[in-house]
């Protein structure tokens, strides 16, 4: 394979904005690895939370971010049997089957780019095999980008974490990619009460289209009263938080009803912040667990959520207000951080197209 050079949106600096750096060098590839040529890529909160060191001290720097997106496999490192050159491909951070090859490390001139198993925001990335799933026929390149991670892991969360018995009562804290993937899939099951909270207007009007019962602005009432007053006093059986903030896993799990209630959270605060909760609540009989990708597994999950997609149950289009250049990353993270977007969408190469049926 000849010398292939790209674009790349690098982390230098903690609470910097990223750098665009071109005649980035793909290195050869080792057993486990793939070649791919990015389409499109996702934007999260995750991102914000490595550029602004809110996880710590970072030893990895410079290197390269973003862990959900869509493209086409160029090449493969040796053993790698999942996938071949001309394969569309999801991206994720969530191993799924084959390799785990582990990071990799690029070339620029006379300096060294960290990477991890996946990274998205490059014109070309280096992959492990166990980070790459098929799209399935019939997917548009952008839709399957938000397979990566906000479907997988908000919808994921209901159908593999708390997997709800029907007829029963839910909460949604933070109407996000995450949150509002998990409350997408909500439809799929039989709630009485759906409640959506969320400081956005503009995303509680949403959230009343994707199923939402009842909205709640915490910054106009007390979330917690307020579902407690709407359920008899009792509480909801289930809560999800995904604004990954203190005060919003407290008081998801406040809105639980004692005796098998159950709190999930998908986000976590900045390193250093803890939550506090009464362990009397524990003894009698609340729940509360963290969900480590929705506990998804991408090659199951990916088909299933897309067949939910095709039969129009899962509107991912209405996650993408917006799309940027990858010369517009900082605008796209400053947006979403800001609340301006859902899912800030990254178009790398448009004329990548997937497989019709």
């Amino acid at each position: 394979m000849k010398d292939i050079f790209f674009k790349a949106a690098v982390l230098e600096k903690q609470k910097s904005p990223l750098k665009l750096v071109s005649n980035v060098q793909v290195p050869k590839l080792e057993k486990g690895q793939v070649l791919v040529k990015l389409a499109y890529s996702g934007v999260c909160h995750s991102q914000i939370m490595e550029i602004e060191g809110l996880r710590g001290k970072d030893k990895y720097l410079p290197h390269l971010l973003g862990h959900e997106g869509s493209g086409i496999v160029i090449d493969v490192g040796s053993n790698v049997t999942k996938v071949k050159s001309g394969d569309t491909v999801v991206l994720g951070w969530i191993k799924g089957n084959g390799i785990d090859s582990g990071g990799c490390c690029y070339k620029h001139q006379n300096e060294n780019f960290n990477a991890g198993s996946v990274t998205t925001f490059n014109e070309y990335a280096v992959v492990s095999e166990n980070r790459c799933v098929i799209i399935p026929k019939n997917i548009p390149m952008d839709i399957a980008a938000l397979f990566g991670c906000a479907v997988l892991t908000g919808s994921g969360i209901l159908t593999n974490t708390i997997r709800p018995k029907k007829n029963t009562d839910i909460a949604f804290f933070g109407i996000g990619g995450i949150g509002l993937s998990a409350l997408a899939v909500s439809k799929s099951y039989s709630f009485n009460k759906i409640f959506a909270v969320d400081i956005n207007d503009e995303r509680l009007s949403l959230a009343k289209d994707f199923g939402a019962t009842h909205t709640i602005n915490p910054m106009k009432e007390c979330p917690v009263k307020f579902i407690k007053e709407n359920t008899k006093g009792i509480g909801v059986d289930y809560a999800i938080d995904a604004a990954g903030l203190v005060k919003t896993i407290e008081q998801a799990f406040e809105s639980i009803k004692t005796n098998n209630g159950l709190c999930v959270f998908a986000s976590h605060p900045k390193f250093g912040d803890k939550i506090s909760i009464d362990p009397f609540d524990l003894i009698s009989g609340k729940r509360i667990i963290g969900s480590w990708g929705g506990d998804a597994q991408p090659d199951r999950d990916i088909p299933f959520f897309s067949k939910l997609y095709l039969a129009g149950k899962l509107p991912l289009e209405k996650f993408i207000s917006k799309k940027y250049k990858l010369e517009d990353i900082n605008s796209a993270i400053n947006d979403l951080k800001q609340g301006k977007v859902i899912r800030p969408i990254i178009e790398l190469d448009t004329t990548i197209k997937n497989a019709l049926g």
